[in-house]
């Protein structure tokens, strides 16, 4: 796997592939992040990633995958995203600050536009309102989460609730304490204190989430 930009997003990236097995060349021209990097990935190297010539030489034409985590700087992203382009890298996943951003990004070739700071605020309001215990979401609309089971569904089954007729939304699972994890089914008995993992549309999870505040 190529990474170009070691900062907060690319690092975290780079580092999670590592512990995933891949092998991880990482890219950055600030010799200080490639220092620190040195350790932790395969191979990083000093180089300026909007020069088409560095990229050759890095071999970068030769990935299946590239992550582009450059994202202070939207010209040596956007460059970088082109030169990986021309190179014809079959998956460029990058970066973007913004829309217009992420618009450019895609046109000049990348295959896949990353928001992490409008997705990881999405996630911390959703986290604020005190009724989710965790909260993912996937593109503009659909989401997982995890959260208390809400006081109306105990004591009965799934089908019985009929919590997607009502909500919308899918129980997948149901985590007890010290207990595994289990996948629900329409029989499965919703106990007091059990964690559900549940998926929908943002707008159905948050009306679902509504009613656990319903004691």
């Amino acid at each position: 796997m190529l990474v170009i930009g070691l900062g907060r997003f690319g690092g975290a990236v780079a580092n999670s592939l590592m512990r995933m097995g891949h092998e991880v060349l990482g890219v950055d021209a600030d010799p200080r992040l490639v220092e620190i990097m040195a350790a932790e990935l395969t191979q990083a190297v000093e180089a300026d990633s909007t020069d088409i010539d560095a990229l050759t030489s890095l071999g970068a034409g030769d990935f299946s995958s590239a992550v582009v985590g450059i994202g202070t700087d939207i010209e040596a992203s956007v460059l970088t995203v082109l030169g990986l382009s021309d190179l014809q890298v079959p998956s460029i996943w990058a970066k973007a600050t913004n829309d217009n951003h992420g618009r450019i990004l895609q046109r000049t070739g990348a295959h896949h536009i990353v928001f992490p700071e409008a997705r990881m605020g999405e996630r911390v309001a959703h986290l604020l309102n005190g009724r989710l215990l965790d909260f993912i979401q996937f593109d503009n609309r659909f989401a997982i989460a995890k959260l208390e089971a809400p006081h109306s569904i105990v004591g009965v089954t799934l089908e019985l609730s009929d919590v997607r007729k009502k909500y919308g939304v899918t129980v997948v699972g149901i985590k007890r304490t010290d207990e595994d994890f289990v996948y629900a089914v329409p029989d499965t008995l919703v106990h007091p204190n059990d964690i559900l993992i549940v998926s929908g549309t943002i707008e159905q999870i948050e009306r679902f989430a509504a009613i656990a505040d319903r004691r």
